[in-house]
């Protein structure tokens, strides 16, 4: 190297230092190879990263603590089933469980690249194994299990234990299918078929697993250097806060899937996690939501169109699980799902587009047969408003201004008590749920705001006129987040209206701003390594005006009723590294007319312990409980065969609320979507009367309304 040359980085790097401060970025940064664009772009995304997270909310350091969550997340997404490294390759690994924070502090990062390797080798050794097992028939006869919950498995200490290992997750995924195709075939009894069709079609149950895992591992050998440096950043950013993502730089159409999900398709919100395609949530209206059987936290593991093979998701990219998933109007998708205390099961939706006001506010007066005492229903899907209009001048819709129009169309004097139903809103416009809990408490403090400096906002309602004043009842569940749980926590916190539901609600307390990376850059000589994508990150908290967080513990409601999913995992206490529940000062705010609530709680107790339709969920709930300790799984035949006809005897939807979602296809579903005729308030009703939750609630308004007839005064005026 000449001395001009060495005199010229040497200036480079100068310049460099001075510019970014401590932060070494080895110079110059010129690539010249793939592997050495990569490893700069990395340098460049951990000190951009690094800025932006010193002003994250929860304020951790970055230090040996923080690089162990993200360790500990990392491995997750590297090989979360254990079925790819040993237990040796594993332990090389670990010897950076402490030094993430180094290496992010640097730019140096070689964790990844070392995974990369190590995770390749994996890769090949499985195909290996793998093909070899599937050469030799399976025998279903044989009394033998194995654990289905990674998290209680250790990694394999030798290749043997390895391929033991495979063999029995093999032998399940194989004993399925054999299943199936004998439904396939309409042969009645799974335990009668003779010994040469048990050959065929188990035969042929391989040569499809076969083909399955083929391509499963075809898709991990696709898997670039880049792959791995944006899976360890993404566990850096994950460890802060299961909120705080660090999104790749991808298409305009991947972007707006993981921020808003998809409006021609099935209609949910995916994310990528531990291997995993998980649904986020469920948007209202769309074709997924009126099928009723998906739901938030469900674990996506195949995917088939129509009729034909299912293709298996796990440890596909988001992209490109989102493209099996998605596909035109009117074609059926049939999607292989695991939930908490479930075994897998398959979820036919036919995709569509989303039908709007299936999404807006759905209202009607409901009267009850038994004693002809009338009630207000109000169901919020989301809380929603057109900022686009609004910001153009004109008035666009929002879910405030439907929901005063819903309380203005019901006779109040006629109504027995009114039913806000919050159930699996998920959230949208803070303006809507400020309004919204305006309209039932008039003028007066709503929530509180508090960003990472401890600085808090108070958000205030104006509303000069209360718009209900009687008896009100609020139905939450443990998908009712955000928004819902400010609404519901305003209320409560009030004693304006009694709060029931299951345990607890989401506890999604926490606020995110989507921060483009490209814009922290100011040296020109780095834009050569754009676009470097976008972070999420978590930077403000909700507080309730008592100074509880809605975080992590959510809202608890005043009237817990059995609920199919008591024991099932749902809520931010379940998430890696959510952030704990704390409390800040409280805002002075008014009182309504106290509420006997240990009343209310005695005497929907006595009538929830003589109901049919409650005694039949705590069954469920229980042999839920049940199946979420038992992990093992039998490969005996008889042994899943039964498994199978009990998980007919319990709804695959353990939070469906209502029997009046019917799986697509059925001829009563296909009856009920050809008769257009038929009015949408009525239906709207029928389902209500039909909805054991609404109707207890129901009951508990006429034990709240004779309590407000003993105080004076109906609230305030």
């Amino acid at each position: 190297m000449s001395i001009n040359k060495r005199w010229f980085r040497a200036l480079l790097v100068c310049v460099t230092l001075l510019v970014v401060g401590w932060f070494v970025i080895p110079a110059p940064m010129t690539a010249t190879t793939p592997d050495e664009t990569d490893q700069n772009r990395t340098r460049l995304l951990t000190y951009v990263l690094k800025r932006q997270v010193e002003n994250h909310f929860s304020g951790k350091p970055i230090d040996d603590k923080l690089s162990r969550a993200a360790f500990h997340l990392y491995l997750k997404q590297l090989d979360y089933q254990k079925r790819l490294l040993l237990a040796a390759e594993v332990d090389q690994l670990k010897i950076f469980e402490d030094r993430i924070d180094d290496e992010v502090k640097s730019g140096r990062v070689i964790l990844a690249p070392l995974a990369y390797r190590l995770l390749s080798n994996g890769v090949a050794r499985a195909e290996i194994l793998v093909e070899k097992i599937l050469e030799s028939p399976f025998a279903f006869d044989v009394v033998e299990d194995f654990e289905t919950d990674p998290e209680k498995l250790t990694f394999c200490k030798t290749e043997e234990a390895l391929a033991e290992r495979w063999r029995l997750d093999l032998k399940y995924r194989i004993l399925n299918r054999y299943l199936n195709l004998i439904e396939d075939a309409d042969i009645e009894d799974p335990l009668k078929v003779s010994a040469e069709q048990k050959k065929e079609l188990e035969i042929e149950a391989r040569d499809k697993v076969r083909k399955q895992y083929h391509q499963y591992f075809e898709r991990l050998k696709k898997e670039t250097l880049r792959d791995h440096y944006n899976r360890y950043l993404n566990a850096f950013a994950r460890s802060f806060d299961p909120h705080t993502t660090y999104m790749p730089p991808q298409s305009k159409e991947d972007f707006d899937i993981s921020m808003r999900g998809s409006l021609e398709g099935i209609g949910a919100t995916l994310r990528e996690e531990d291997g995993h395609i998980k649904i986020v949530k469920i948007i209202p209206g769309s074709a997924a939501d009126r099928q009723g059987q998906l739901h938030a936290d469900d674990i996506i593991l195949s995917v088939a169109q129509g009729k034909e093979e299912p293709v298996d998701v796990t440890d596909m990219r988001l992209r490109d699980a989102v493209a099996l998933i998605r596909g035109k109007k009117g074609t059926e998708v049939r999607l292989t799902v695991r939930r908490l205390g479930l075994k897998s099961f398959v979820i036919p939706i036919v995709r569509d587009v989303v039908i709007i006001e299936e999404s807006f506010v759905k209202s009607a007066m409901v009267t009850d047969p038994q004693s002809g005492n009338r009630y207000g229903y109000i169901k919020i899907p989301s809380f929603y408003r057109d900022f686009e209009t609004t910001r153009n001048g004109g008035k666009g819709r929002n879910s405030t201004d439907d929901v005063n129009a819903a309380i203005k169309a019901f006779d109040e004097k006629a109504m027995t008590g009114l039913i806000l139903d919050l159930r699996n809103n998920g959230g949208g416009a803070l303006t809507d749920a400020v309004g919204i809990a305006g309209l039932f408490l008039g003028e007066g403090p709503v929530v509180q705001v508090r960003n990472g400096a401890g600085e808090a906002k108070v958000l205030y309602s104006y509303n000069k006129k209360i718009a209900y004043h009687g008896p009100m009842v609020v139905l939450v569940n443990s998908f009712s987040a955000s928004a819902s749980e400010i609404v519901a926590g305003a209320l409560q916190d009030y004693g304006r209206a009694v709060i029931v539901g299951n345990e607890h609600t989401h506890g999604k307390g926490t606020v995110q701003v989507i921060m483009d990376l490209d814009k922290s850059l100011t040296l020109r000589n780095m834009r050569q390594y754009m676009p470097l994508g976008a972070l999420k990150m978590t930077t403000q908290k909700f507080y309730r005006v008592s100074g509880d967080s809605t975080q992590y513990r959510g809202v608890v409601p005043d009237i817990v009723l059995p609920d199919r999913s008591r024991y099932s995992e749902y809520g931010e206490r379940y998430l890696d590294y959510s952030l704990p529940w704390d409390g800040i000062a409280a805002v002075k705010h008014m009182k309504w007319p106290p509420i006997d609530l240990a009343s209310l709680n005695a005497k929907s107790q006595v009538r929830v312990a003589k109901n049919e339709d409650f005694i039949e969920i705590e069954r469920v709930a229980e042999a839920m409980r049940e199946r979420i300790k038992n992990t093992r799984q039998s490969l005996l035949l008889n042994d899943v065969v039964q498994e199978r006809e009990d998980l007919q005897g319990m709804s695959p939807s353990p939070h469906d609320l209502t029997d009046d979602k019917k799986e697509a296809g059925s001829d009563e579903a296909k009856a009920e979507e050809s008769d257009e005729q038929e009015d949408p308030t009525e239906k709207l009703i029928e389902g209500v009367l039909k909805d054991v939750y609404a109707k207890e609630s129901m009951a508990i308004l006429v034990d709240l309304a004779a309590q407000q007839t003993e105080v004076t005064g109906k609230g305030r005026e």
